[in-house]
């Protein structure tokens, strides 16, 4: 049947339930594998993550692609349509429903027994999930193609203006490039400005935090650069207080990488190292941050962003973990003795035009300067509307008495 002739399927009534799951093996051969909803693997999902891997994607990519499966098989679960029988009626249907029915409802997991409302969580999906879910969704299609596995036609098709044509056939040379392979059902995802943390409201947070841990953590973060994942990579023999340096494992590729610290990043380690002598285990390979609560195991990146959630609570803001690297990015790229290609070696940037988002002027230094601006320029008026003195009277009295121009 032809995909203009499928009959409208409505969405709206439709109930997508949370039921399957991507597990975690433990194995480093398949790292995680997609649960129905019976409890077997998928294997269509085990097959496209063994081609991940072996394209020397990282865990955490395969996690990622995980996820977005897993959406995507929850839909065809609840539609009763097999994944090899999908049609492009289907996946118009599920970007359909992303962008309109939004985030499910979750129990929260203290209590994992209450019932959620439905009508309590409509918080839309970003435009840059959709985007990063059409595009797994059609490697994934792909794979399959390629392999002779899958449906005859890819569900998540090309724009219908860019198949058959030669990748920046017409493209400017004074402009970037842009991705030539569109998907048909991709949203437009807005440039956003990195948001970054004010000193004022950087102080508040800092001030919250119950731990010389989180202390620590935050100082490094903001000082360096790093991403969360990766300044928690770092082990107890790549830290070097003498020359201020730590070294981390870069998210991409994956290499060792030096990065310089603050003074004060490394006192509040070392008083958080004080703290923990004797809980930890000791060695150059063991790792640096450790749970607060006993039995003590290495720090996770959820109960990092968690420990920073509390803290931004706590001080009424609503700035991300991430925001930490944002503003670390402006504080060095605003540096006038820094150049750029500096500060993208320390954010680990593969492209210079990456980096350069951060001289983009921040909204709130705009806001400000426009205000003076006009604080000026009404000084100026009333001082040009300011009637002369009387004769007999010296300017230079009047501006001493009333202050302004005599």
């Amino acid at each position: 049947m032809n995909e203009d002739e499928e009959r409208p399927r409505d969405l709206a009534a439709l109930a997508v339930p949370l039921v399957g799951s991507l597990e975690e093996t433990g194995d480093p051969w398949l790292p995680f594998r997609l649960i129905d909803p019976s409890g077997a693997a998928v294997e269509a999902v085990s097959a496209y993550f063994r081609d991940l891997q072996a394209a020397d994607r990282s865990e955490a990519t395969i996690r990622s692609y995980g996820m977005d499966l897993l959406r995507w098989f929850r839909f065809l679960w609840a539609i009763e349509v097999s994944w090899n029988r999908a049609t492009r009626a289907q996946a118009r249907d599920f970007c359909r429903w992303m962008l309109v029915a939004g985030k499910p409802s979750r129990p929260h997991w203290r209590r994992p027994q209450e019932v959620p409302d439905p009508s309590s969580s409509r918080d839309a999906y970003a435009p840059s999930v959709r985007a990063h879910s059409e595009t797994v969704l059609r490697g994934f299609y792909e794979f399959h193609l390629d392999a002779g596995s899958g449906p005859l036609v890819n569900p998540f098709p090309l724009d219908r203006s860019r198949r058959g044509r030669r990748a920046h056939a017409h493209h400017n040379p004074m402009e970037p490039h842009r991705n030539e392979r569109t998907g048909r059902y991709r949203p437009v995802v807005p440039d956003r400005i990195p948001r970054s943390v004010s000193d004022a409201e950087f102080n508040e947070i800092f001030a919250r935090l119950p731990s010389n841990r989180d202390r620590a953590l935050v100082a490094f973060y903001v000082s360096t650069g790093a991403r969360a994942s990766e300044l928690l990579s770092v082990t107890q023999g790549g830290v070097d207080p003498g020359r201020q340096l730590i070294t981390v494992i870069r998210k991409g590729s994956r290499e060792a990488q030096e990065l310089p610290a603050s003074t004060d990043a490394f006192v509040w380690l070392r008083l958080y190292q004080v703290e923990m002598a004797g809980l930890t285990l000791k060695g150059r390979r063991q790792p640096l941050w450790w749970t607060s609560r006993t039995p003590v195991r290495p720090l996770t990146y959820h109960a990092v962003h968690r420990m920073f959630e509390r803290a931004v609570d706590a001080a009424g803001s609503t700035v991300t973990l991430h925001a930490l690297r944002h503003t670390a990015a402006y504080r060095m790229a605003e540096d006038p003795e820094l150049p750029l290609t500096d500060v993208q070696f320390v954010l680990g940037h593969a492209l210079l035009t990456t980096t350069q988002r951060y001289l983009t002027p921040r909204k709130q230094d705009v806001i400000r300067r426009i205000l003076a601006h006009h604080a000026q320029q009404n000084r100026k008026a009333a001082e040009r509307a300011a009637p002369p003195p009387a004769p007999g009277y010296r300017p230079e009295t009047l501006q001493v008495l009333f202050g302004g121009a005599g």
